[in-house]
């Protein structure tokens, strides 16, 4: 007998690069992460699971509008229903998904810090979003809220009955996870900038999230007293807004209005800024007019502040107060116009490159500016007492909260999801969700500005005195199940790159910008291997990218139109 020896080479395992998503795998190092790149992974689940609720409420809304009598709900159970699709949409969704999620992972590594100034305040803030999430889901689903997302009195304070002081709680809770994430931002950005880094160097994103931060520092604790006041008028029969207890129910208005209208550009102000980021690069050229965009964020920020009255056209205060507010508001608008057109000058001369985050940028484009356009009737005295309380209303709000604010997160997604968790998507499915939501918006929300013309309230369950509107809520249902297939698409294609994506390189898009030009794909735990040191200037898509700084081993330096590296 003979026996054969046979050598055998030993396997070699692939060495896996370190990043922050594989640091450590256990549930704890994720549930006590002050990594803000992991906490806005967490916001970004909590807040898509909100905006799943709100979106089945949004479907029940359109499918029993489709009958002038209605198909499947009470009266009771719509009201109940508006009011969840509210709440969720704009407390728990729009108010956030873009601070606290794209906000969160890019603010420290686009100004070239290695975290957010406050790191435990920053899991403390997603803590209690989660906490006012659950306790609003909660009220939601044992007794509901009738009240509206608006709340407004004597209605939420002394006639409802259903569980509005659950709700306002958790509300109020959510305000100060806003306000904490707000501090992290200001302190951050004053205080962590990179050297060389200058305001006027700074990306457009962080000035939109710095303008936003000052929205949520300065009005939140109004909006959040104002919703404790009403739980406190409900529980102890105080006379704050009641009239039947001697309360002034027009004094809430006043301070609602006073944050909500600000709260309008909490959510369109951090989409502007992911729209600037978007056309810049897929246009392969410097913004237009970089310091005018940078200054009308600060400018809608400030001038923001005094345009609450226009929502209250039609109630106690004076025409002469009316008139003043109206002013105003045609004021605010001349920022965002300077926006739009230098958005419009950068693409003029631009090359441009229909990548799915450009397809998005381009739907907000037109989406907001019809919304901004009809927002002008509605400052105007004469024309809102006409369509205020009406479908116009609705149309207006979502052109420019999900034309706006949702057509910038998706874009925003789409251009940062490399960098976030290293994988790449299907251009051919991400460009054709971009078209369907697109598409699918106008067909839901277009009809209703009709509606409102011709007179059809917001908010009503039954129009059965006026069959003929029928036709224009079953096209917007039928838009709304487009808009929903658009919606459903990015989660299915995104969730599959997760597993089965192409391994996304540092800089995919050939763009500039600390995050592209100075961190791998996904980043490392720190950010940056050293600390960048920025001598050049914003957006300069003339300078030639070197590959070797994605080596990690040396220190960048941006030199004017080319890259160095010492």
């Amino acid at each position: 007998m003979s026996s054969t020896v046979v050598e055998t080479t030993p396997k070699v395992e692939p060495q896996v690069e370190k990043n922050y998503l594989n640091a450590d795998h256990t549930i704890k190092s994720w549930l006590l992460t002050t990594d803000h790149k992991r906490i806005a992974v967490l916001y970004l689940i909590s807040v898509t699971v909100m905006f799943f609720f709100g979106s089945v409420a949004a479907a029940l809304i359109r499918y029993e509008l489709t009958a002038p009598r209605g198909l499947l709900l009470s009266s009771e159970a719509f009201n109940k229903t508006f009011s969840a699709h509210g709440v969720f949409m704009v407390f728990f969704f729009l108010v956030l998904a873009i601070p606290a999620t794209l906000g969160n992972f890019l603010v420290p590594i686009q100004i070239g810090a290695r975290d957010l100034a406050f790191p435990r305040l920053n899991l403390l803030s997603w803590y209690l979003y989660t906490i006012a999430a659950v306790l609003v889901l909660i009220s939601m689903f044992m007794g509901g809220v009738d009240a509206g997302w608006t709340f407004y009195t004597p209605l939420s304070s002394t006639y409802s009955n259903t569980q509005i002081t659950l709700c306002l709680v958790g509300i109020f809770i959510s305000g100060f996870s806003s306000i904490a994430t707000g501090v992290n931002f200001v302190a951050t950005i004053h205080k962590m900038r990179a050297p060389g880094m200058t305001w006027f160097k700074l990306p457009l994103m962080i000035w939109s999230t710095y303008a936003t931060s000052v929205i949520v520092l300065l009005g939140t604790p109004v909006v959040a007293i104002t919703l404790f006041l009403v739980v406190v008028e409900r529980a102890f029969g105080f006379g704050i807004f009641s009239p039947e207890l001697g309360g002034d129910p027009v004094l809430f208005q006043h301070l609602f209005w006073f944050y909500s209208h600000p709260a309008v550009y909490i959510m369109i102000l951090p989409a502007m800024g992911i729209i600037s980021e978007l056309i810049t690069c897929f246009s392969r050229r410097e913004i237009f007019g970089y310091k005018f965009v940078a200054f009308s964020s600060m400018a809608i920020a400030g001038i923001g502040f005094l345009v609450w009255g226009h929502h209250m056209f039609i109630s106690s205060q004076s025409v002469y107060q009316g008139i003043i507010f109206s002013l105003i508001s045609f004021i605010v608008a001349v920022p965002s116009a300077v926006k739009v057109f230098n958005w419009s000058l950068t693409l003029m001369k631009g090359s441009v490159h229909f990548s799915t985050p450009m397809i998005y940028a381009l739907g907000f484009l037109g989406l907001f500016v019809i919304g901004g356009l009809t927002g002008l009737y509605l400052a105007s005295v004469d024309t809102d007492v006409h369509l205020t309380g009406t479908y116009f209303i609705v149309a207006h709000f979502h052109y420019v909260m999900v034309g706006g604010t949702i057509m910038a997160f998706l874009g925003g997604i789409h251009f940062w999801w490399p960098k976030m968790f290293g994988r790449m998507y299907s251009e051919f499915w991400g460009k054709l969700s971009a078209i369907i939501v697109f598409v699918g918006f106008n067909f839901t929300f277009f009809p209703q500005f009709i509606l409102g013309y011709l007179g059809m309230p917001r908010r009503y369950h039954l129009y059965y005195f006026a069959p003929e509107w029928q036709v224009y809520h079953i096209m917007s249902t039928l838009g709304s199940s487009i808009l929903g297939i658009g919606f459903v698409l990015p989660a299915i294609y995104l969730t599959h790159s997760l597993v089965k994506g192409r391994k996304a390189e540092a800089n995919p898009w050939d763009a500039r910008g600390l995050e592209w030009e100075y961190t791998s794909s996904p980043p490392i735990t720190e950010n940056f291997a050293k600390t960048p040191v920025f001598r050049g200037k914003v957006y300069d898509y003339d300078a030639v990218a070197d590959a070797a700084k994605y080596e990690g081993e040396i220190e960048p330096v941006i030199e004017g139109k080319g890259r160095t590296n010492v």
